[in-house]
C-alpha cells in the first residue's frame, strides 16, 4: 500500500444496529477493489474481519475492526464497530477516530435500537453522516418505507440519492437521483435511462435535493430560484458543503451481500466525505492544561491518539493509535504525555483486520498501530517530548451490571489476576473492584454478553476457569432501643487466672461505626484495660446478632464494672467485652439497614410510564423527572440497592436497548419487616453452609 497524505484519507466508521450488514459491507468493498478473490457471508462466518473466536462464536461482531480500502487514489479506512449494545466501548472507540459516519440500516428490519444511538453519536460528534439501506434483495425489505422512516424520525435533512426499480414486485436495479441514471443488476456496468415510469419521482427528489444544495450559496440559491439547472460541479460543490456541515444527509441503497451499489456508494464516500486535513485544527491540552491548537497537516509537530489495544498471546501489545499531525516514522523515540515517559517505536504497521502490513511511515489523519509498547494503553497520547500534548479521553460507557468472579481452583487463582488484568488492559468499559468486607473480586461489565465474553476468553485464551455470582449485598445491622448489660470473664485453670468484670450500656447514635465511651468513677476498671474493651467491642461489631453484616450507628458506653489486683488482665477485659456484647445487642432492638441508592434513568420519553411502574415495583421513590430537548426522559430515583442488580439487563429489555443509567450510593434505611425477614433466614442459612 503506497503512502497517503490527509488529504487522500476518510476515516469511515461504521454505524449500525446488530446484524444490518457493517461487515458484509466491508467485505463487499474488499471484493470490488479485488482485495478479496471471494466474498465471506454471515452464515458461514467467514467474514475477514469477524475473526476473532468470540466473533465465530456468537456469529457478529465484538470488537471495532480497520479495513483500509483504495479507490480512485484515495484512502478509505473503514472503521467496523459492532452493533449489539453490550459492546458499545468497541463503537465509541471507532467513534473517537471516525472523522464521518456510514450508517448502515436493514432494508427489512428498518430503524433499530441501534440505529438510533448511531444517529444519536454521530450527530453528538458533528460527523458528516450517509445511510446505507441494505439488504435490498431480501425478502420483505421495504425500501421506501425505511426511507420514509429514516426521513420522519432523523429529520428533513436525510434526503433519497438512490431508489430501487421494481418490476413485477422484483427489484431488478437502482436509480441514482444525482446523476439522472438507472443501474440494472443484470448489467451493472452500463448505465440505463430513467424508466418513464419514475421520471416523476426521481425529478421531484432531484428538487429536493437542489433546494438543499442551493442553500450552501447565495449565487446558487438565485439560480435555482431563477429556475437554472445546476451544472455538474456546482452540484458536487454544493454537496460536498452541505454533506460536511450535515445539512445534507444521503440516503442510498443496494446489497452487500450481492455487491449491488458498491462502486457508487465508494464514489459517494470520496466525493462528498470530507478528509481529516479539512478540519484544519484539532485541540489539545498542554501539561498545564492550556489549549493548544495542532495543525491537520504533515509540517505540525507529531501527535496521536491511542484508541485501542489488544492483548496477544504471541505478539504481545498492540497499540492502535491516529494520528493528530505529524508524521510517524519507524525506528522512533516518541513520548506519552500521559505516563510522562519516552516509547521506542520499532515498526509501524497499518491494520488490515487480522493482519498487520509494515509501512515507513503514517502520515497525518492515518490509522495503524504499533507493537510492545512498555507503558502506553487506551486513551493516551503519543507526541513529541519537545511539543507535550494531551488528547482528552474517549468517554466509555459506564459498566454497571456487576458479578462476582472467583476461580474454581488454587492454580485458577494464581492465574485469574494475570488474566484479567490483561483484559482490562484492552477493554475500558470493565472494571474490577476487590470489596475488602465480603472478599469478593466483583467484574462490572455492560451487559450479560461483556460478561460471557469476559468468561470465554478467560477460559480459552487464558485457561483460567472461574465461577460467578451475583454480588453480596452489604446491609447493615444497627440498634433502636437501649440496654445496660453486664460482661464478666472470669476464669481459673491453676496458676494466674483471668478476671474481667464490664457494665455496657448499648443505644443508638448518628455514626458510620462504633463510638465509645468510658464514664467509668472510682477506678472501678483501671485506664488501662479501656483500649481492650474497646478492641473486643469492635470485633463484636464487624458482625451483627442478626445476620453477621457490620454493625453501624451504635454508641457503647463503659460506666463500671471490677478488676482483680493479679488476675486481671488485657485479654481478660476483651473477653468480658464481647459477652457484655452478645447479652446486650439482642435487648437493644437490632433493626437490619439496607442500602439505598440514587439512580438517574434516561430513556426515549415513551418510555416513562414503564420506567416508573417498574419502579414502584422495586420499591423505588421518584425524586423527580424531566424530559429533555430530545425527547428522552430522566428520571431520578431512589431505590434500594438490592432491586437494581440486574437492572442493566432489565432497562434494556424494557426500552429496547435504549436507556442508560447511573446509580451511587445515598445511604442505608430500615428494611421493611419482611424484606429482612427473608434476608435473616437466607444470611444464616449461607453461614450455616460455610460451617
Amino acid at each position: 500500500m503506497r503512502d497517503y497524505l490527509a488529504r487522500d484519507i476518510r476515516n469511515v466508521v461504521l454505524l449500525g444496529h446488530a446484524a444490518a450488514g457493517k461487515t458484509a459491507l466491508v467485505e463487499a468493498c474488499l471484493y470490488k477493489t479485488k482485495q478479496i478473490e471471494r466474498m465471506g457471508n454471515g452464515r458461514d462466518v467467514n467474514f475477514v474481519l469477524d475473526y476473532d473466536q468470540e466473533e465465530v462464536k456468537r456469529k457478529q461482531s465484538v470488537f471495532t475492526a480497520l479495513m483500509p480500502i483504495e479507490w480512485k487514489n484515495s484512502k478509505i479506512n473503514f472503521i467496523d464497530t459492532p452493533g449489539y449494545l453490550d459492546y458499545e466501548g468497541e463503537m465509541q472507540a471507532g467513534l473517537a477516530v471516525g472523522d464521518n459516519a456510514l450508517i448502515v440500516v436493514s432494508a427489512k428490519d428498518g430503524i433499530e435500537s441501534g440505529t438510533e444511538k448511531a444517529v444519536k453519536y454521530a450527530r453528538q460528534k458533528g460527523l458528516p453522516t450517509i445511510f446505507f439501506v441494505n439488504k435490498l434483495d431480501e425478502d420483505h425489505s421495504d425500501y421506501a418505507k425505511v426511507y420514509q422512516d429514516l426521513r420522519d424520525k432523523f429529520g428533513k435533512n436525510v434526503f433519497l440519492f438512490e431508489m430501487p426499480i421494481i418490476e413485477n414486485r422484483e427489484i431488478v436495479g437502482s436509480i441514482n437521483i444525482l446523476r439522472g441514471k438507472a443501474w440494472y443488476y443484470n448489467n451493472l456496468a452500463e448505465p440505463q435511462e430513467v424508466p418513464e415510469s419514475y421520471k416523476d419521482e426521481v425529478a421531484l427528489h432531484y428538487n429536493e435535493i437542489a433546494e438543499a444544495i442551493a442553500t450552501t450559496d447565495d449565487e446558487l440559491m438565485e439560480k435555482f430560484f431563477m429556475e437554472e439547472p445546476f451544472t455538474e460541479a456546482e452540484i458536487a460543490k454544493g454537496l460536498r458543503i452541505a454533506v460536511r456541515s450535515g445539512e445534507i444527509c444521503p440516503v442510498y441503497c443496494g446489497s452487500a451481500a450481492k455487491n449491488i451499489g458498491i462502486s457508487r456508494l465508494l464514489d459517494l464516500v470520496t466525493e462528498y466525505f470530507p478528509c481529516y486535513a479539512e478540519k484544519g485544527t484539532v485541540t489539545a491540552k498542554d501539561p498545564e492544561g492550556n489549549d493548544v491548537l495542532l495543525e491537520t497537516n504533515g509540517e505540525e509537530t507529531f501527535s496521536a491518539q491511542v484508541f485501542k489495544t489488544v492483548v496477544d498471546p504471541f505478539v504481545g501489545k498492540i497499540t492502535y493509535f491516529k494520528i493528530m499531525s505529524g508524521v510517524l516514522t519507524s525506528d522512533s523515540v516518541i513520548y506519552n504525555s500521559k505516563k510522562e515517559e519516552t516509547e521506542k517505536i520499532s515498526q509501524i504497521y497499518v491494520v488490515k483486520g487480522r493482519n498487520q502490513e509494515a509501512v515507513g511511515k503514517l502520515f497525518t489523519g492515518d490509522l495503524g498501530c504499533v507493537t510492545k509498547l512498555s507503558v502506553t494503553e487506551t486513551n493516551d497520547t503519543l507526541c513529541d517530548e519537545d511539543k507535550p500534548v494531551i488528547f482528552p479521553d474517549i468517554q466509555f460507557p459506564e459498566p454497571m451490571l456487576g458479578v462476582a468472579i472467583m476461580p474454581k481452583t488454587k492454580a485458577d487463582e494464581d492465574k485469574m489476576s494475570f488474566a484479567l488484568q490483561k483484559i482490562l488492559d484492552e477493554d475500558k468499559t470493565l472494571r474490577l473492584e476487590k470489596n475488602a468486607e465480603t472478599n469478593e473480586q466483583i467484574l462490572y461489565a455492560v451487559g450479560d454478553q461483556h460478561i460471557d465474553v469476559v468468561l470465554s476468553k478467560l477460559k480459552n485464551k487464558y485457561k483460567v476457569e472461574v465461577q460467578t455470582a451475583e454480588p453480596t449485598v452489604q446491609y447493615r445491622e444497627t440498634i433502636r432501643g437501649t440496654a445496660e448489660v453486664q460482661g464478666k470473664h472470669k476464669k481459673q485453670s491453676g496458676g494466674a487466672g483471668q478476671y474481667g468484670d464490664v457494665w455496657i450500656r448499648f443505644e443508638p447514635c448518628d455514626s458510620d461505626e462504633m463510638v465509645f465511651a468510658e464514664e467509668v468513677f472510682g477506678g472501678a476498671v483501671p485506664r488501662q484495660y479501656f483500649p481492650a474493651v474497646e478492641d473486643g467491642l469492635r470485633e463484636c461489631m464487624k458482625s451483627g446478632v442478626l445476620a453477621g453484616y457490620k454493625v453501624v450507628g451504635v454508641k457503647a458506653t463503659l460506666y463500671d464494672g471490677s478488676y482483680h489486683p493479679v488476675d486481671s488482665k488485657e485479654i481478660a477485659f476483651k473477653a468480658a467485652a464481647r459477652l457484655a456484647y452478645k447479652a446486650g445487642m439482642p435487648k437493644a432492638k437490632p433493626i437490619l439497614l439496607e442500602p439505598i441508592v440514587k439512580a438517574t434513568v434516561t430513556a426515549p420519553e415513551e418510555y416513562t410510564g414503564a420506567i416508573i411502574g417498574d419502579f414502584s415495583k422495586r420499591r423505588g421513590i421518584i425524586m423527580g423527572s424531566e424530559v429533555t430537548a430530545d425527547h428522552e426522559i430522566v428520571v431520578d430515583v431512589e431505590v434500594p440497592m438490592a432491586e437494581m442488580m440486574r437492572y442493566a439487563t432489565e432497562l434494556r429489555s424494557m426500552t429496547q436497548g435504549r436507556g442508560s443509567y447511573h446509580v451511587e450510593f445515598a445511604r442505608y434505611e430500615p428494611a421493611p419487616q419482611n424484606i429482612a425477614e427473608g434476608v435473616i433466614a437466607s444470611r444464616k442459612a449461607q453461614l450455616e453452609d460455610k460451617e
